[in-house]
């Protein structure tokens, strides 16, 4: 058994206590878990006492790392796993925050995938093909992505998109038109029928003639 003989608070991006033991540094904690863990000077750890002290703090950093980077956006499962791998974390306190995200409703591949299709229809409307591709870059299985993307129609996609884009171009000739717009959808994804149908409709809808 060692005996703790000083604990110092440091003070930083986040606020830790370095523990010493027998008068020599031996690990630093998040002050919430020195906190929880009701560290005193005087008291006595065994080895596998302070061990699992730092495990504790490890996981508990790993899951606030996880918590930061949910808070700009939902995220899928395999973009999250990726993060704190590359934050350097150990592959036990990554599966184990995982499963406390699943379990307090933060980690959802099939409601991530639902937020990303409703969030692209919304803002940046786009092909279910490209919108499929999106979602299995993030990792999203086969299955989900093809639940979900089961209603985008692309027509209406395409159409909503042209008018977001044409809304403010000034009027030109067809061919002009019809070539920076099919562009436009080009690289939102939808195929040739549908950008010819699209394009001949917003120009239709604006009061000119292709003819």
């Amino acid at each position: 058994m060692r005996k703790i003989t000083a604990l110092r608070t440091r003070r930083g991006r986040e606020k830790r206590v370095k523990v010493f033991l027998d008068d020599q540094f031996a690990f630093s904690l998040g002050a919430e878990v020195a906190a929880k863990e009701s560290l005193q000077v005087g008291q006595e750890l065994s080895a596998d006492q302070a061990e699992a002290l730092t495990k504790s703090d490890h996981l508990h950093r790993c899951l606030n790392a996880a918590y930061r980077y949910l808070g700009y956006r939902p995220r899928s499962e395999a973009e999250v796993r990726g993060r704190l791998q590359r934050r350097g974390f150990d592959a036990g306190s990554i599966e184990a925050v995982i499963v406390r995200l699943k379990e307090q409703g933060l980690l959802d591949d099939a409601a991530f995938a639902q937020f990303w299709k409703e969030n692209r229809e919304s803002f940046s409307p786009r092909s279910r093909r490209l919108t499929k591709l999106e979602l299995r870059r993030m990792g999203v299985v086969a299955d989900i992505i093809e639940q979900v993307v089961s209603d985008v129609d692309d027509g209406e996609n395409a159409y909503r998109a042209a008018l977001r884009k044409t809304h403010h171009w000034p009027l030109s000739d067809y061919q002009s038109f019809r070539r920076r717009l099919g562009e436009y959808l080009r690289r939102r994804g939808f195929d040739y029928e549908v950008i010819n149908q699209t394009v001949g409709r917003v120009w239709q809808e604006r009061g000119n003639s292709s003819g």
